[in-house]
């Protein structure tokens, strides 16, 4: 299973459609969940809310500005060679002020989508979106580029 572990609610209906759109593409592969977490004003509550959901089980991947890029390829390598060796994957999106190295530490990866910094409702729909291109990808299926 994929789970995408991430704080908040999104609100924007746009928004809501993009994710639920990838959402159900990415079901035709795979199975996946998006597990929201309440937003806290709290740092540290945040963050512990976070780590009491990841679980050391699964391969984690933290989503963070200062990981390793991947291109869609890699992506989508990336994705097939852990679902060999791991049945889950989970992807940490944090709040406002992102992951603390605590929770980077608890995580088998660190990646980075770009140097830009993006709404989390925009990012999420990205996220989806990738992972849904390395399902193309990896099952040899064309896709727009």
């Amino acid at each position: 299973m994929i789970k995408i572990l991430c704080v908040g609610k999104i609100k924007e209906k746009y928004l809501v459609d993009l994710i639920n759109d990838y959402y159900k593409r990415i079901q035709k592969y795979h199975k996946i969940t998006i597990v929201e977490l309440k937003d806290n004003p709290i740092y540290e509550k945040e963050i512990a809310g976070l780590k009491e959901k990841i679980n050391p089980a699964d391969y984690n991947i933290a989503l963070d500005i200062k990981g390793k890029k991947l291109d869609s390829e890699k992506f989508a390598k990336k994705i097939n060679d852990t679902l060999m060796i791991n049945s889950n994957i989970t992807f940490i999106i944090g709040g406002s002020l992102g992951l603390d190295a605590e929770i980077k530490n608890m995580c088998e990866d660190i990646i980075s989508f770009s140097d830009f910094t993006f709404p989390h409702g925009l990012f999420r729909g990205i996220l989806l979106e990738q992972i849904y291109r390395a399902f193309k990808i990896n099952n040899n299926e064309t896709y727009h580029k």
